[in-house]
């Protein structure tokens, strides 16, 4: 037995995976459905990755993205829009399928614990802050509440 296979023996156990809502189906509920599910899809399986990455690597540092998701899905006005995130980033989109409209700054949340807004697609920084908190009052209220489709489906 070396030391890799004593580690695993020491580690703690991992996290059970969580059951995920079905996003697929809260869509043929109606768009409240789908956007809330979305919400709690997205809270429940960044929890889950940053408790195994704890087990896994303690002491690492992961990025504050289930802070993130939080902050932001407590805001009532960004709760109305379609979350996703992509490398880590919070998008916040205006319409519940592919592809999104994003209207709405995106944050990314940094290994240093800080937390970078920027306008998507053209990469303009609009600022860094400390905290989830300070990064989501960046975000524009009232383009609230996404409408069911994709962008290609509100340019017909």
């Amino acid at each position: 037995m070396d030391s890799h296979d004593l580690d695993m023996v020491r580690r703690r156990p991992l996290p059970a995976k969580p059951v995920l809502p079905d996003v697929a189906a809260a869509h043929r509920r109606g768009l409240a459905d789908a956007v809330e599910a979305r919400w709690r899809q997205l809270a429940l399986a960044w929890q889950w990755r940053r408790e195994r990455q704890e087990v896994l690597r303690p002491g690492m540092g992961y990025p504050g993205i289930v802070d993130l998701v939080e902050a932001a899905g407590a805001e009532r006005t960004l709760r109305q829009l379609y979350p996703y995130n992509s490398h880590f980033a919070l998008h916040l989109s205006s319409c519940t399928r592919y592809p999104y409209v994003l209207r709405v700054p995106s944050v990314l949340p940094r290994y240093d614990g800080r937390f970078r807004v920027f306008v998507p697609r053209v990469g303009t920084l609009l600022g860094e802050t400390d905290t989830a908190e300070a990064a989501v009052a960046h975000l524009p209220a009232g383009l609230g509440p996404a409408v069911a489709g994709s962008a290609d489906d509100l340019r017909r």
